[in-house]
């Protein structure tokens, strides 16, 4: 079954960089949980995949987190579905959404002052806590 997950106009990655396998779930399903593989694992051949350049990369590899394995593959399981085929789709779902996040580019951070307003409303603030202490000091001795 061809696996093609299209990502946007752009970008296709082709099934060969795509391999599924399945287990069998765990948790409940009655007896059928012990007869069927209904859970799909999703192994993503990042490296080698050339639909991605490598700014995405970089950033795939950041977003990964856990789903990213020690040789440099994506790894993706679904068990949520009964069905197989939904697995499936969940997986594939995953992924896409973890590649559109990679391909926008996040945004550069200005750094800022805090305005004349906000420094004063701090510092007065702060005068006035001090004062509040101030009195509590004389009361106390």
């Amino acid at each position: 079954m061809a696996t093609m997950l299209i990502i946007n106009d752009n970008i296709v990655i082709d099934d060969e960089y795509l391999s599924f396998s399945f287990a069998r779930s765990s948790g409940p399903g009655g007896q059928n949980v012990n007869k069927v593989n209904s859970q799909a694992q999703l192994r993503f051949e990042l490296n080698s995949c050339p639909a991605l350049n490598s700014f995405v990369k970089n950033r795939l590899r950041n977003l990964a987190g856990n789903f990213l394995l020690a040789d440099g593959n994506i790894y993706i399981t679904s068990q949520e579905s009964r069905s197989q085929f939904q697995n499936r789709q969940i997986c594939l779902d995953k992924l896409s959404d973890l590649i559109t996040k990679a391909l926008t580019r996040p945004k550069v951070r200005k750094p800022t002052r805090p305005t004349t307003a906000s420094r004063e409303k701090r510092l007065e603030f702060k005068k006035q806590r001090s004062q509040i202490k101030q009195r509590r000091k004389m009361t106390t001795d």
